[in-house]
């Protein structure tokens, strides 16, 4: 079968303001609206696409994280997955804990490509990928903005500082994708229904072997500092010398 495999994490949804915890030991997340992480979506959207052009069988998303998670697997079913797999913990996992999962899951699930977010707007890691790629020693492309698969192939394209980079590798192969590949589809009330029936099962960290410690911890999470009032000056002059006061300039 020709199957894809997607991450599917569980974030605090875009849309909502962050709020730093009073001990600055983390970010604030009860009663806060969670989604699925934005970049993982848009992962999600171009499995279905390809799917849709016949050129995969089945879309397999697969999400790690605590029980709640399963909320978002549902999104994705509800979106167009065949089905789901969660991996519950309620420990803080980091990427190489996460790549070795998805190394287990490569191994019995066969995927001929495996999509992810290029990062998780929580973390701002952007590990998983190249690490699930090192582990799988298969090819890699990040920050895609294009993915066209043919003849066992996949030809990509990237945003680099001088411009645009193609390149052109060989499947299976592990690709993070950018916001600009495409726009996710909305999810419609009789897709939420049918979601209900799809298959989701439950693993724990024990059935891969990994164990639940962070590759890191997290010493402290501050908030960005207030931004000072602007002023409004009346000409160039004015603006020069209010930055030579601050010494600016």
């Amino acid at each position: 079968m020709r199957r894809i495999m997607v991450g599917v994490k569980r974030v605090v949804d875009y849309n909502v303001r962050i709020r730093v915890k009073p001990d600055n030991t983390g970010v604030i997340t009860d009663g806060v609206k969670m989604s699925i992480n934005p970049f993982d979506e848009i992962a999600l959207e171009e499995a279905l696409r390809i799917k849709e052009k016949g050129m995969a069988d089945e879309v397999l998303a697969v999400s790690i994280g605590p029980a709640d998670a399963q909320q978002q697997l549902r999104t994705a079913l509800a979106m167009g997955a065949d089905r789901a797999i969660h991996v519950q913990t309620d420990a803080a996992v980091g990427p190489i804990t996460v790549a070795r999962i998805f190394h287990k899951l490569t191994q019995s699930e066969q995927p001929f490509l495996v999509l992810l977010g290029k990062q998780a707007i929580d973390d701002d890691n952007g590990q998983t990928g190249p690490m699930l790629s090192a582990l799988w020693d298969r090819p890699q492309a990040v920050a895609c903005s294009k993915v066209v698969l043919a003849d066992g192939k996949a030809t990509v394209t990237r945003e680099v500082d001088a411009g645009l980079e193609t390149l052109e590798i060989d499947l299976p192969a592990v690709l993070s994708v950018d916001l600009r590949l495409n726009e996710p589809r909305y999810v419609k009330l009789p897709d939420i229904m049918k979601a209900k029936k799809k298959p989701l099962d439950a693993k724990s960290l024990a059935d891969f072997g990994v164990t639940d410690g962070a590759a890191f911890k997290t010493v402290k999470v501050e908030p960005p500092p207030v931004r000072q009032k602007g002023i409004m000056v009346k000409d160039v002059a004015e603006l020069v010398a209010a930055l030579q006061k601050k010494g600016l300039v």
